[in-house]
């Protein structure tokens, strides 16, 4: 299997049925190996990203004691949803406590599939498809989510340093509504409304915003255009063209666990129709929790100890500059400089 999404060259996109990408190597003028942090000149915020824990707290643990060494002065940690393996209650406490072991900034907490994968299990030892969903309320699920991070919807805005960050997410799972529906993302009109208000103020006072959601928009990043995500979002044309409109909004998914050595690691994404020739950034956030690939039948196997991978976002007046890191490895592995459409 090709697992490329980039598909152009540096003087142009090619059409990908309705949309269209721009890889890494052509999406900016500065796109090289990471070495050395860049200077700090003009440097608004610096923060992190990371998703995918799924209850390796062992590989959690090394992500944040090396996230923490690396970028001290992080204005936050944004995680990109699986939180936890199933949902329970006791998962995500695990998860506060691994958090409390380390001193970090505020988290901005996005939620995942994982989050609602409680109804598969009559009990936390005893796991029960077959009697789907076992007593447990979807309402459940969300309050769960909730009550750990300290809100009452799942879409949230933050601020790290002076820089939007805008949680998004699913408002269903969706198997309680249509049985032929599983881990499919559903966003509420009232969400729809309130990421449009929140893209065009911040567009109007030259600032980039930082969207956080689990699942990748399909044609973008490493493994969206696998046919196991494909369909994740049952209103990607709407989600698309939404974020399309702005050139300097940036989008970080994870799900997928596709390593961030891949090349379409960062994507820029043309929607057509939206007077954005040049696109949105999308970004692989890459996997505390090792990797999944596709077994050749449509399921997931896994790939043994080969990921701890996360992101740290260097914020400058003209620019953004986006770092993969191999937490196990504590080394760099690429970045991407994107220059800002307006100066902040």
């Amino acid at each position: 299997m090709d697992r490329r999404s980039v598909l152009t060259t540096a003087v142009g996109a090619v059409a990908l049925g309705a949309a269209a990408q721009i890889p890494a190597s052509a999406a900016s003028p500065a796109s090289a190996a990471a070495g050395a942090p860049a200077a700090d000149a003009g440097l608004v915020t610096r923060f992190n990203v990371i998703s995918d824990i799924q209850g390796d707290l062992a590989d959690l643990d090394v992500a944040l004691k090396d996230l923490s060494a690396v970028n001290p002065r992080s204005s936050g940690i944004a995680v990109a949803g699986d939180i936890t393996p199933r949902g329970y209650d006791f998962e995500y406490a695990e998860v506060t406590r691994a958090f409390a072991k380390h001193t970090l900034p505020r988290t901005a907490w996005a939620i995942g599939n994982h989050e609602f994968y409680v109804p598969k299990w009559a009990d936390p030892d005893t796991l029960a498809q077959s009697t789907w969903p076992n007593g447990t309320t979807e309402d459940s699920l969300f309050k769960s989510f909730y009550t750990f991070a300290g809100r009452n919807k799942v879409y949230a805005e933050h601020d790290f340093g002076g820089i939007p960050v805008l949680a998004i997410g699913t408002e269903k799972y969706m198997h309680y509504h249509d049985s032929a529906l599983w881990d499919e993302v559903w966003l509420s009109d009232e969400q729809f409304a309130w990421l449009e208000d929140r893209l065009r103020y911040w567009q109007g006072r030259r600032r980039p915003v930082m969207v956080v959601t689990h699942h990748p928009l399909p044609n973008t990043v490493s493994g969206s255009r696998n046919k196991l995500y494909l369909k994740d979002y049952l209103q990607a044309d709407r989600l698309l063209a939404l974020l399309g409109r702005h050139r300097d909004a940036f989008l970080f998914c994870g799900h997928t666990h596709w390593d961030l050595n891949l090349s379409d690691w960062y994507v820029r994404r043309v929607v057509p129709g939206t007077a954005n020739p040049e696109g949105f950034n999308v970004v692989n956030t890459g996997a505390i929790q090792t990797g999944w690939t596709d077994n050749g039948t449509g399921g997931e196997v896994t790939v043994p100890g080969t990921f701890n991978q996360g992101l740290q976002v260097d914020v400058y007046r003209d620019r953004v500059v986006v770092r993969a890191r191999d937490f196990a490895k504590s080394a760099w592995i690429k970045q991407i400089t994107v220059p800002l459409h307006t100066t902040i």
